[in-house]
């Protein structure tokens, strides 16, 4: 009984330690640290595997009006005109298994990414869980921010890379249609698709690297306009390569997206310097001499005037890490 009101108590001061409103500071010990890190990995590798589940199903049954998951990867090429594909309209708009078992790890590998993607708010939240005790409020909310623009410039990057699909394939195809065939097999298809989903997506992230470098005064409005024109020739050079496909479509899409997204990134640096201009304008800051001080106020205060007594945490901390 001892030894079982002891297991409780102690599991009970675990949560007390990972609880904001018992432990505000977020302080831990290094071993408790590795042990909210096994924890919170623990329990996203549980959503990954939900995920791949339902993917793996989905794969192959309709979700109501949402076709499966399988048409959804193999519309693309259905939208390739019957004539171009491997006998015709006789195979029903399917892809070549080459090797046995193929088509399950194909299943299994579509299945784990659509799964981690439906379900990242759950395990993006447990990485999230763990990193943000050791942050400030301000520094939470502008994580916040950015993982939520984040996720839908990489969404719509995803998008724009399959509206895109049916037109390059449907080019590609048309090359030499008197002579060849379009037989393309499973394995190599869907590994095109997902990494163009990928490339796009990840691409889409530019513009809120540049504001985030901004942001925090590493890159400013007047050498983004400056350098505008090279950046702008880089991205198209860079989407020929990207591309895995190598088609016009592809490459020139993926262009004209990335140099809207990197004005509309300059534009938002030119508001930000602007508003800055105008503080330092307002401050007097822009009037200092290069050997003046800065107008700050540089006396020393007490103790209780840093932090409140009620803010400060409170016990040993020498063992704690943060």
């Amino acid at each position: 009984m001892a030894e079982a009101a002891h297991g409780n108590g102690s599991r009970s001061s675990k949560r007390s330690r990972r609880s904001r409103r018992n432990n505000p500071d977020g302080t831990m010990t290094l071993i408790e640290h590795i042990y909210e890190f096994r924890r919170r990995l623990g329990w996203a590798v549980v959503f990954v595997v939900v995920g791949a589940i339902f993917g793996f199903i989905w794969f192959e049954q309709r979700l109501g009006p949402v076709p499966s998951l399988g048409d959804i990867m193999t519309h693309p090429y259905c939208a390739i005109p019957a004539s171009q594909r491997f006998a015709g309209d006789q195979s029903g708009c399917r892809l070549l298994q080459t090797v046995p078992f193929e088509a399950f790890m194909i299943r299994l590998k579509v299945g784990v990414a659509a799964g981690a993607v439906l379900l990242s708010p759950a395990w993006l939240y447990q990485i999230w869980a763990f990193i943000a005790p050791g942050l400030y409020a301000k520094e939470r909310r502008y994580a916040m921010i950015f993982v939520s623009f984040a996720s839908v410039l990489f969404a719509a990057g995803a998008v724009l890379a399959y509206l895109l699909v049916p037109h390059a394939l449907a080019l590609l195809a048309g090359f030499g249609q008197d002579q060849f065939v379009t037989a393309l097999t499973a394995d190599k298809y869907i590994s095109f698709i997902l990494s163009l989903l990928v490339i796009f997506g990840v691409s889409f992230e530019l513009p809120l690297l540049v504001v985030m470098l901004n942001r925090v005064g590493v890159l400013k409005y007047q050498q983004l306009k400056k350098w505008r024109r090279g950046i702008v020739f880089a991205l198209f050079v860079f989407a020929a390569f990207a591309t895995p496909g190598s088609d016009p479509f592809s490459m020139l899409g993926l262009a004209a997206a990335l140099t809207l997204l990197f004005e509309i990134s300059i534009q938002i640096a030119r508001f930000h310097d602007r508003k800055l201009d105008r503080v330092r304008h307002d401050e007097g800051w822009d009037q200092l001499a290069d050997d003046e001080a800065a107008p700050f106020n540089y006396t020393p205060s007490t103790v209780d005037e840093e932090e409140p007594a009620a803010k400060r945490p409170s016990g040993n901390s020498v063992d704690d890490i943060t």
